[in-house]
């Protein structure tokens, strides 16, 4: 299980990169992980208290982003051409080194060591002050040199002279002009002429508008002076890339100046996030210890509102190697223990914790179980989860581990779960590790009680008002309050006693005072009325089938179909109905009345016209007479 996680360390980690500068800054403190040589441990704290000095006296230091600086100085040592715009980031870059060197120089009047890392940074003012002077707004500045200087004016005034006379053929002849202003075609000075006019203006057509009827003409006044501005600006281009080189080469000549820059502002770029972080969750500087304990004196977790989070107390180590966690559901158990390791892997990893004192030891690694850690594309369960990962503790621990394990046992029969517990706990005692575990188990708690080097902690709870309190009250064992909830929320007596006699079949009496309960409470009131209906079949109604007479007009549902009744309704409720082209049987539940068969057809009218084909009625009629061998068919 990734401890990080389980503690809430990466999000710790997310709001710390966030207050560092430099790349990389940030990839370090993403690879922080908890130091495990005493000196360098002490060292990285000095470094944080050091930073968060600094940032009391003076505020936030104006650190350099160091913006692609490495790829700038590589361009140099390869000895290519640097643009204005990269040459002007160095510049940029060397006046944050100087500002940042002011900052830490100011820092020296209050005698803290991080301050003389100011000796290390080398602002190159020379070379600050040549780029400075050399580029302006991303481009070699005129007055870079004398020679460009000259180059651009004598430009200028070539531009100005071709403007001019282009400005003049176009007063001279403004009937041959589609607009009164010259342009710019293919970086030449051309004025706008109708198409019927090209012949009366001298020069040469470079261009034509969309349509066709305007022709772009370079004049031929205009066009004597473009070799001169070509090669004038072929001068410039030669003087300006002479100006990048020799800047470039300079840079290259500083590479290694630069490079030592940047990596001691890095490294204070990673420091003075520290601080911040410090700042940030209001942190001081823990004591560390290799003596195997750890005391936090008003402790919190920096990631919960400080002005609800009841602070954590709890001392342990030495003798004392574990500590049994007990208390009510939802009373602050995990977050005790989460908080205790969060503590000291913060500690470990050179930071500031968020508590009033803490003096807390080192530990050669963090190992945890916390949460069902269920998975389904796995197929654990939640015991299986919690076995797999105590396995896996069991397997990494040693004397110099700090272990915190939730719900000891839990996901299992009680029993069973409780024998595990035990056993765990033995294991963990043999190791010589310091951990810390939460329970329901009382064998458990009756385990820790008698146990040399375990100890019983709770979290308190009010029994009155019902409230967890979230404080760990170390020496004393808890209870998880099932008794007390269910009472005051109405569980009745009888309930009660039962279920405590099934929990404490030994225990001859009760603890909890059961006379002051609700008189109101003293049975279950069943209150329900709502009960399962079962669906009652319909009962088939005949007479309403009989009301339909032969001949009537019906609708046919659901298909809202028009027929005719040409036999009424049988014992069944079955009626059959012409259709077109087909007579069908159908129950009187899907027919409605349409139009009665009176006011379709005259009294004593003979159906059979409309029922019966007339070899039917020819067969019937002769039946009437005499004997016929022929017989009727259905239809």
């Amino acid at each position: 299980m990734n401890i990080e996680i389980v503690l809430e360390f990466n999000k710790i980690k997310e709001q710390w990169s966030s207050f560092a500068q430099t790349d990389s800054a940030k990839e370090q403190i993403r690879n922080t992980i908890p130091y495990l040589y005493e000196s360098e441990l002490i060292t990285k704290l000095r470094e944080t208290t050091e930073a968060r000095k600094m940032l009391d006296k003076l505020g936030n230091p104006p650190i350099p982003t160091l913006d692609k600086m490495t790829e700038l100085i590589g361009i140099s040592k390869k000895g290519d051409c640097m643009s204005a715009t990269q040459l002007e980031r160095v510049g940029s870059t060397l006046v944050s080194v100087g500002r940042f060197k002011d900052y830490l120089d100011r820092g020296k009047q209050f005698d803290i060591p991080l301050a003389y890392y100011e000796e290390n940074l080398d602002e190159l003012s020379f070379l600050k002050e040549e780029i400075q002077v050399q580029i302006r707004d991303e481009k070699v500045d005129d007055y870079a040199s004398k020679l460009l200087k000259n180059l651009r004016s004598e430009i200028s005034r070539i531009e100005t002279k071709m403007r001019e006379k282009a400005d003049a053929v176009i007063r001279a002849n403004k009937e041959c002009m589609s607009d009164s202003f010259s342009t710019i075609r293919n970086g030449r000075i051309c004025i706008p002429v109708k198409k019927e006019y090209k012949f009366r203006i001298s020069g040469t057509v470079l261009d034509k508008s969309s349509t066709g009827n305007t022709l772009f003409i370079e004049p031929t006044q205009v066009g004597k002076f473009y070799d001169e501005l070509c090669e004038l600006r072929l001068d410039e281009e030669n003087e300006v890339r002479r100006i990048l080189y020799t800047l470039t080469a300079m840079v290259a000549d500083c590479a290694e100046a630069l490079e030592e820059n940047q990596r001691v502002i890095e490294k204070l770029d990673f420091i003075f996030s520290k601080g911040k972080l410090s700042e940030w969750y209001d942190g001081v500087l823990p004591k560390i210890n290799t003596e195997r304990r750890i005391y936090i004196k008003n402790g919190r977790h920096p990631l919960m509102d400080r002005n609800i989070n009841v602070p954590l107390n709890l001392s342990f180590g030495g003798c004392i190697r574990g500590v049994v966690i007990t208390g009510p559901n939802t009373g602050g158990k995990t977050v005790a223990i989460k908080t205790a390791a969060l503590t000291s892997y913060m500690a470990q990893c050179g930071l500031h914790v968020p508590c009033e004192e803490a003096d807390v030891c080192m530990n050669s690694n963090y190992l945890c179980d916390i949460g069902d850690g269920q998975n389904i594309s796995e197929n654990l369960s939640t015991f299986s989860a919690h076995i797999v990962n105590v396995l896996d503790i069991l397997n990494n621990v040693n004397n110099e581990s700090l272990v915190i394990m939730d719900e000891l046992g839990s996901g299992t029969d009680p029993a069973e779960g409780m024998g595990i517990a035990i056993s765990i706990l033995n294991e963990l005692k043999k190791s010589g590790a310091l951990f810390l575990v939460t329970t329901h188990y009382p064998e458990v708690k009756q385990y820790a009680d008698k146990e040399d080097g375990m100890i019983n902690a709770r979290m308190a709870f009010d029994k009155e008002s019902l409230s967890p309190l979230y404080k760990l009250e170390v020496g004393m064992a808890g209870e998880s309050c099932a008794f007390y909830i269910a009472g005051r929320l109405g569980m009745p007596t009888e309930m009660l006693k039962t279920a405590m006699k099934a929990a404490y079949p030994d225990r001859e009496q009760m603890d909890i005072n059961f006379d002051n309960q609700d008189e109101a409470h003293q049975e279950i009131r069943k209150t329900g009325k709502q009960h399962v209906k079962k669906k009652q079949k319909a009962k088939v109604r005949q007479e309403d089938a009989y009301k339909y007479n032969l001949g009537d007009s019906v609708m046919v549902y659901p298909d809202k179909k028009i027929g005719i009744v040409c036999e009424t309704a049988n014992e069944k409720g079955v009626l059959r109905i012409q259709m077109q082209n087909k007579k069908i049987w159908i129950g009187h539940k899907r027919l409605k009345l349409h139009v009665a068969a009176d006011k379709l057809y005259p009294e004593n009218y003979d159906f059979s016209i409309i029922f019966e084909s007339v070899k039917n009625r020819k067969i019937r009629h002769d039946m009437n007479r005499k004997y016929v061998e022929e017989i009727i068919t259905e239809e």
